[in-house]
């Protein structure tokens, strides 16, 4: 028989003689007397073949089996979906992007329980991946942690290091005569030398930095590189480490705390990191039941300077953090200046101080600014508010100094529309671009705009235009835009009632956003305004377009706490 303490769920699934039929088909998988004595261990693969983030999962699943193996544990592989924000954006396909996390996070909900795993490691790379994946840990609350895939290599182009985000601009630089064919084909082909996440500080690479600084990863292991030689040795070692947190029944409760939240939240600010960060957060605070607004982001982030001088807004991209001591040096810097809670626990059993403690500081690295010479005094995010925005929407500050913009509206309710207005020259210097019903319901899925950004810097126009949505922006947009603008405009928010001509005030010092319309003039437009039909009628697209919450809760789909519905006689049971 097998020991409960270790097998404290699987045990149902493997002991004893009535559990005869589902042994013999696990048997039929390749499982003997040997592996039912030892615990289940869910290894969460989000491999998939499309595009470079999470190609080379399979073989880091290997890795991470034979450290289970090693470490006394069955491990028991499974696959969930992965989208490619980078070969979506500005398609219909980038609308299923963000609905993917609530996929992601039910699917391995689901097989975890299903099989009764007593932990669970889970594999990541592209961007919504990651937080799916916690949210998943968060929900299930067993024994477990998070391995990110890595950074992908920069690519090289006439002389100097490249990344997807050169590429997209490209196209913007190539519509207007500023590149060649051939030199647009031949970026194309450098840009992504390998496998691994987009180099920059954009999405992906800024949530493996939360996963290490919330402690669901483990500090140093998931900034290894894809391609890296020591990324093997990581899989083993984290495949080790999820036994050690059974043993010591460790669950993410423990670790996903509110002031880990916050060393998150602080972490992103310290290195500009993505706006997404702060829909995610709130997902997986959600998930947590920790309670978060999105005015938190902008109190860390105000007592927080921007220390990495990291892509899109400066120069380096994450193999040279790496290189230069890792995320470990960051948090050891900010640690240094009390910006982090140092007390709180990691999945390492030591506390994210002990950990930063541990970071080598390559001499003379230019990654990571010394405390005194910060890029800027305050971190890389800040939350406006206003009367197009009274929910909040999320601006970025790393990578321009922009305090205030003032400017007549362009407004477009498609991404498409605003594509081929940056195209055909509809946008001009001192415009401020509004792409709304691109929301988390009006999309649905609030897709990214960086073929828009991207478009109107490689067009010239990356200082001299602001931009506003309800949609979504990648990690690798820079410029002034506010993305996340709540209410959104499919559930009538002001955006709505915006108008071409009208005039847009950006206010960065005192966090506002607003029109220059006064509210019965909004409350007039908005009361003759007919909310469109849905672009989706059936299918999980739809089902999620019901089910969303705005963006300044995160756009979740989870069940609300107070769900309590009564149940009339004779009617279907809502018991979830």
């Amino acid at each position: 028989m097998s020991d409960s303490t270790l097998k404290p769920r699987s045990h149902t699934l493997t002991d004893g003689a009535h559990r005869a039929p589902a042994r013999a088909m696990l048997r039929a998988s390749g499982l003997r007397d040997e592996d039912f004595k030892k615990p289940l261990i869910g290894v969460a693969n989000t491999w998939i073949e499309i595009g470079p983030c999470n190609y080379h999962l399979r073989e880091l699943a290997q890795h991470v089996k034979d450290g289970i193996r090693a470490a006394g544990g069955t491990p028991l592989e499974f696959n969930t979906v992965s989208i490619s924000d980078g070969i979506t954006m500005g398609t219909e396909g980038m609308r299923t992007s963000l609905v993917s996390r609530e996929v992601i996070a039910d699917s391995i909900e689901l097989v975890t329980r299903g099989n009764l795993f007593d932990a669970l490691v889970v594999l990541v790379g592209c961007d919504k991946t990651i937080p799916g994946g916690v949210m998943a840990l968060a929900r299930l609350n067993i024994p477990g942690l998070i391995l990110y895939g890595g950074s992908i290599a920069p690519g090289q182009f006439e002389g100097h290091s490249v990344t997807i985000q050169d590429v997209f601009e490209a196209v913007g630089t190539h519509a207007r005569g500023g590149m060649t064919d051939a030199q647009l084909r031949s970026l194309e082909g450098a840009a992504c030398p390998g496998a691994g996440a987009c180099g920059g500080q954009f999405t992906a690479n800024t949530m493996a930095l939360v996963c290490e600084f919330l402690g669901i990863a483990p500090m140093g292991l998931s900034s290894v590189p894809a391609t890296n030689a020591g990324k093997a040795n990581a899989g083993e070692r984290a495949g080790a480490l999820v036994l050690d947190l059974l043993r010591r029944n460790v669950t993410p409760s423990k670790i996903i705390t509110k002031s880990a939240i916050e060393n998150a939240i602080a972490g992103v600010a310290a290195t500009g990191g993505s706006t997404n960060a702060v829909l995610h957060l709130l997902a997986i605070a959600c998930e947590s039941k920790i309670a978060l607004s999105i005015d938190d982001f902008d109190r860390i982030s105000s007592r927080v300077p921007i220390l990495a001088d990291l892509k899109p807004g400066g120069r380096f991209v994450a193999t040279d953090l790496y290189a230069a001591g890792g995320t470990a040096l960051v948090a050891k810097r900010m640690l240094e200046a009390g910006l982090l809670r140092g007390e709180c626990l990691t999945v390492t059993g030591h506390t994210l101080a002990e950990e930063a403690s541990a970071a080598k500081e390559t001499p003379a690295q230019e990654v990571v600014r010394k405390l005194d010479a910060p890029l800027k005094p305050t971190g890389g995010l800040v939350i406006l508010k206003g009367n197009l925005a009274p929910e909040g929407c999320v601006v970025k500050v790393a990578g321009h100094n922009l305090q205030n913009f003032r400017g007549p509206a362009r407004v477009f309710d498609t991404e498409e529309a605003a594509f081929a207005g940056v195209e055909n020259g509809a946008i001009k210097a001192g415009d401020v671009v509004v792409i709304r019903y691109e929301g988390p319901k009006g999309g649905p899925g609030m897709r990214e705009m960086l073929a828009v950004t991207a478009a109107l810097v490689g067009a010239g126009l990356g200082d001299s235009v602001a931009l506003l949505t309800d949609g979504r922006f990648s990690g690798a947009t820079h410029g002034l835009m506010a993305g996340h603008v709540a209410p959104e405009a499919a559930n009538g928010g002001p955006i709505a009632a915006v108008a071409n001509g009208d005039t847009i005030v950006f206010d960065i010092p005192n966090r506002q956003l607003n029109i220059e319309l006064n509210a019965a003039e909004i409350q007039k437009r908005l009361a003759t305004w007919k909310s469109p039909a849905p672009r989706y009628s059936n299918g999980v697209m739809a089902k999620y377009a019901l089910l969303v919450s705005s963006a300044s809760l995160g756009a979740v789909t989870a069940v609300p706490a107070s769900f309590s519905a009564p149940v009339q006689p004779g009617s279907p049971s809502r018991t979830l």
